[in-house]
């Protein structure tokens, strides 16, 4: 038997067991996520919960009257950094004030919450509405109408017979 007919097992695997250690280190990585429970959500059917501090589109608060809670003083306009709000302001003879138009243009919205912050009556909040969608440019001017109640606005899909059976 001469030298070159022995076979060394230890020079034949020295360079190829560097990398068994990490391929079983993953193997074993994927086969315990593989067990866990899923993570992943259906998002249009499901909606993942948000922080009570999340910023979403704009509310103007009413008092247990139905009156609006804004006096129209322009704090919120003047504070804005992207100048996406417009309050046109109405006082009539009573002394009362309250504001006759009320814009804010949602896509120029950097949504900072400085109008939240500086107004003194706690007239406009943030909801938590964070997925409105619209084909139009003018559908993102909101006035009194929408933000009444943003949370109608909120995307809504339903799911064809078809896609229900085909998952």
């Amino acid at each position: 038997m001469q030298d070159k007919d022995i076979l060394r097992v230890r020079d034949k695997w020295s360079g190829k067991v560097k990398y068994v250690t990490p391929l079983l280190k993953g193997l074993q990585y994927t086969f315990t996520n593989l067990l866990s429970k899923h993570k992943t959500i259906q998002y249009p059917e499901q909606k993942r919960p948000v922080s009570r501090r999340w910023r979403g589109l704009h509310r103007l608060e009413k008092d247990n009257q139905g009156q609006l809670l804004c006096v129209a003083c322009g704090l919120c306009a003047a504070v804005c950094p992207a100048q996406c709000i417009e309050v046109v302001p109405y006082e009539p003879e009573n002394g009362e004030r309250f504001p006759e138009d009320f814009k804010i243009d949602e896509l120029r919205c950097i949504y900072c919450g400085f109008c939240q912050e500086v107004c003194p009556r706690g007239a406009i909040t943030l909801s938590q509405v964070y997925d409105y969608v619209d084909y139009h440019r003018e559908d993102f001017q909101f006035s009194f109408a929408k933000l009444d109640k943003p949370e109608q606005l909120s995307f809504h899909y339903q799911r064809s017979l078809l896609q229900k059976i085909l998952g």
